[in-house]
């Protein structure tokens, strides 16, 4: 009766735990549609400059103000720099976000801006999402954690010989045959 309501239990915390993955990646993607969207908004002088002056190249403007005799130029030049380096992290991320969802999960976990993961993390509250997504998550990650736990509950007790019958008394039971 116990081991019915761990597994319970186990099931139970993998279906919250797997229910704040969608709402993790919504949070995600939301973050970094705003943090590009204020990017694009500082660049909108320089973009404009440079389709002006340079055919649309950020990069053109940028060596042409490093190339500067102005100290004020040059000076600015790094920080023009860093916008568009920053713009190009988010547009990256950003269509990173547009994909399915697997892709989404993948990026996440192995190539997502540490800095803005960070973020989100700090700024993510727990939630329970009943959207489908969330509930096959929450199933998914339930059947897989209890799945998991049972399995290594079955080897800890196979390795420690309990729920096996002792050898004794299995000689025991052939000796009398």
């Amino acid at each position: 009766m116990f081991r019915g309501y761990l597994r319970l239990l186990v099931f139970a915390f993998g279906l919250l735990v797997g229910v704040q993955v969608p709402g993790f990646i919504d949070d995600y993607a939301k973050r970094v549609d705003a943090h590009r969207a204020e990017s694009e908004q500082s660049l909108l002088g320089f973009r404009e400059t440079a389709a002006r002056f340079f055919n649309g190249d950020l990069n053109a403007l940028v060596a042409h103000y490093r190339a500067s005799t102005d100290d004020v130029m040059r000076s600015d030049a790094e920080s023009v720099a860093h916008l568009v380096s920053r713009s190009e992290l988010l547009e990256a991320e950003w269509l990173a976000m547009q994909g399915p969802w697997y892709g989404q999960v993948l990026h996440l976990a192995t190539g997502a801006d540490p800095v803005l993961l960070q973020e989100t993390l700090d700024a993510y509250s727990y939630q329970v999402l009943l959207a489908p997504q969330a509930i096959a998550w929450g199933l998914g990650v339930a059947l897989l954690l209890a799945w998991l736990v049972e399995l290594l509950a079955l080897g800890i007790g196979w390795t420690f010989g309990i729920g096996r019958k002792h050898k004794a008394i299995a000689y025991e039971k052939r000796h009398w045959r």
